[in-house]
């Protein structure tokens, strides 16, 4: 049974338009939120879709209508809940339908129910649901909470200790599901109705962002995280000033995303060299190729075939054109701020650094004084001092010399500095520095924890896949190995949970979940860790929210200087 996140996401949806009757059959529809002028008529048509004949906000002035049901969906808060009780003391609609993106508070219901109470409308309140859909679903198999700056809240050091510690997530998750499992009906029941004999339950992984920390800082010579990182792609939309649509429905998109920068230029013009081919072609059948020939008539039929075959291929070349004609526009404007940015000497430079372990001391100084934003040189000396456990003082000197030249702001760098050489300190004397806990770092630094396991050694690359995808491969496979036995183990139908043990592998789904922020980088690797795969594997990747470069390497600023580190003046915008 494979995981279809963004089908079960609409599905959802759809039931609840249907007051959250169970359908038969999958209906199809158009989904996404609204937000342009496209998303807003595709939502109304998956509106009318399925009855709705009219949608509002609930912020806004409504009328009455006495006779008809009302379906609402709302986030669980104070004034959503008083919103709704003061429609249903007016009697706005005939029944009220109300569906929370996200688990309801209990005190939020009890409010609701007094309310309605005291109103003696009580009665209009059909039903109350969770729904689950506080989350965007970019791709079937990436998905995000959309929580903003969630790193910086997860290591804050003015934070509770009950608000950074990673562990905490997968005990409260493990609690929850084991109290659906004792409810009846619960999240599962649905499931349980349509699996196969063969059902196995999929594995979820949580990490923290600091398991690998290089991964979210690092340039990268893709094309998917080139836009994302360098032009700002945003829940598949990108604005150039020209609006790009970039997701599933984009052919172009879906088959060379992954591709490297120069052989997505060699793509785009030998699309456009096979376009120019086919127009060709069709003015040829139709005489409008042949030079100096004219039209005589005495093919009538051949003719008038041809000329409707053209006119049947004029929609397919019109869609063929805008596609080659967005994704020149978009790699025109990567191309001039790789000229200008020497993006591709940050990438190789780091590249060298992260897999081969090696360091060109001229390069590195080269750029941190050359080309580049503020924001690439930081994110390359971060990179620097995360790719070698012991810099050497002299180039480390260098460094930080380079980017005060550049007047960048110091607090990113001396806060991952500080930590790595706190947790340095205390690993040396037992020299199990491979198996100290980032935890090392924060306790000493801060006075409380931030992770339940991760090591220095996930932060050094070792080769070229990536230290979540290894430890994600090992899980999947269910076999004893040293890197992931101390994992910790949250199992709701086992009588205890949250220990070290073995995983009942292999298994063939798993949801991996990256708390503090996930990249397009990490998506990849997992993607083709499903694409190597001698099984049928699939894995779906989450995060609170998918950062590029820029934007983790500001939360790292953000929490240097919260630490009291760095130089007074950033050259990073304000949160």
């Amino acid at each position: 049974m494979a995981l279809t996140l963004r089908k079960k996401q609409l599905d959802s949806i759809v039931r609840m338009l249907h007051l959250n009757q169970q359908l038969q059959g999958s209906p199809d529809g158009v989904g996404g939120g609204v937000g342009s002028a496209e998303e807003e008529e595709a939502y109304k048509i998956l509106l009318r879709r399925h009855g709705v004949t009219l949608h509002l906000n609930i912020d806004k002035a409504r009328q009455q209508v006495p006779d008809a049901p009302a379906v609402y969906l709302l986030r669980p808060t104070a004034a959503n809940v008083d919103r709704v009780a003061a429609d249903a003391a007016a009697g706005l609609y005939a029944s009220f339908h109300l569906n929370f993106s996200t688990c309801v508070p209990r005190a939020l219901l009890e409010r609701l129910a007094s309310a309605t109470a005291a109103s003696r409308s009580a009665h209009r309140v059909a039903r109350v649901a969770d729904q689950y859909l506080d989350f965007v679903c970019l791709e079937e198999g990436l998905f995000s909470l959309a929580q903003p700056r969630a790193y910086v809240a997860l290591n804050d050091p003015a934070a509770a200790e009950a608000d950074i510690t990673a562990l905490m997530v997968a005990a409260a998750l493990d609690a929850r599901l084991r109290d659906h499992l004792i409810a009846k009906p619960n999240l599962f029941t649905e499931a349980a109705s349509t699996a196969v004999a063969s059902f196995q339950r999929p594995l979820l992984c949580l990490f923290d962002r600091n398991f690998e920390l290089s991964v979210g800082i690092q340039h990268d010579w893709s094309y998917r995280p080139l836009v994302h990182d360098v032009l700002g792609l945003k829940s598949n939309k990108l604005k150039l000033p020209e609006k790009y649509d970039l997701d599933d429905t984009d052919p172009f998109w879906v088959a060379n995303s992954w591709l490297q920068f120069p052989k997505v230029a060699e793509e785009i013009e030998a699309q456009l060299a096979k376009y120019k081919q086919d127009v060709d072609e069709v003015n040829q059948r139709t005489g409008g190729g042949r030079d100096g020939v004219e039209f005589d008539g005495t093919d009538l039929i051949g003719n008038t075939r041809h000329l409707m075959n053209a006119v049947n291929s004029l929609p397919e070349l019109t869609e063929r054109k805008k596609m080659i004609d967005k994704h020149t526009n978009i790699a025109t404007a990567l191309l001039g701020h790789i000229k200008g940015r020497s993006l591709d000497g940050y990438f190789e430079c780091e590249n060298s650094m992260l897999v081969d372990g090696t360091l060109d001391r001229t390069k590195l100084m080269n750029l941190l004084r050359g080309n580049g934003t503020k924001e690439d040189k930081l994110r390359l000396a971060v990179t620097y001092l995360l790719s070698f456990e012991t810099p050497v003082p002299s180039d480390l000197e260098q460094v930080e010399a380079a980017l005060r030249e550049s007047e960048v702001d110091m607090s990113a760098f001396q806060y991952v500095k500080r930590i790595k050489s706190l947790n340095s300190q205390f690993a040396g004397a037992s020299n199990t520095a491979s198996k100290v806990n980032i935890v090392d770092w924060a306790e000493k630094l801060y006075g409380h924890s931030i992770s339940a396991m991760t090591g220095v050694r996930n932060l050094l690359s070792d080769g070229k896949q990536l230290a979540v995808t290894r430890a994600v491969e090992a899980l999947m496979e269910g076999k004893p190995n040293p890197e992931v036995d101390n994992y910790l183990l949250f199992d709701p139908r086992a009588p205890k949970s949250g220990t070290a043990g073995q995983f009942r592998g292999p298994f063939r789904e798993a949801i991996v979940f990256m708390i503090g922020g996930g990249n397009y980088i990490e998506y990849r690797s997992l993607t083709e860790l499903t694409q190597r795969s001698q099984t049928t594997k699939q894995v779906i990747y989450g995060a609170t929210e998918i950062l590029n470069g820029v934007e983790f390497i500001q939360q790292l600023s953000e929490l240097g200087q919260k630490a009291g580190l760095g130089g007074v003046s950033s050259s990073l915008p304000p949160q």
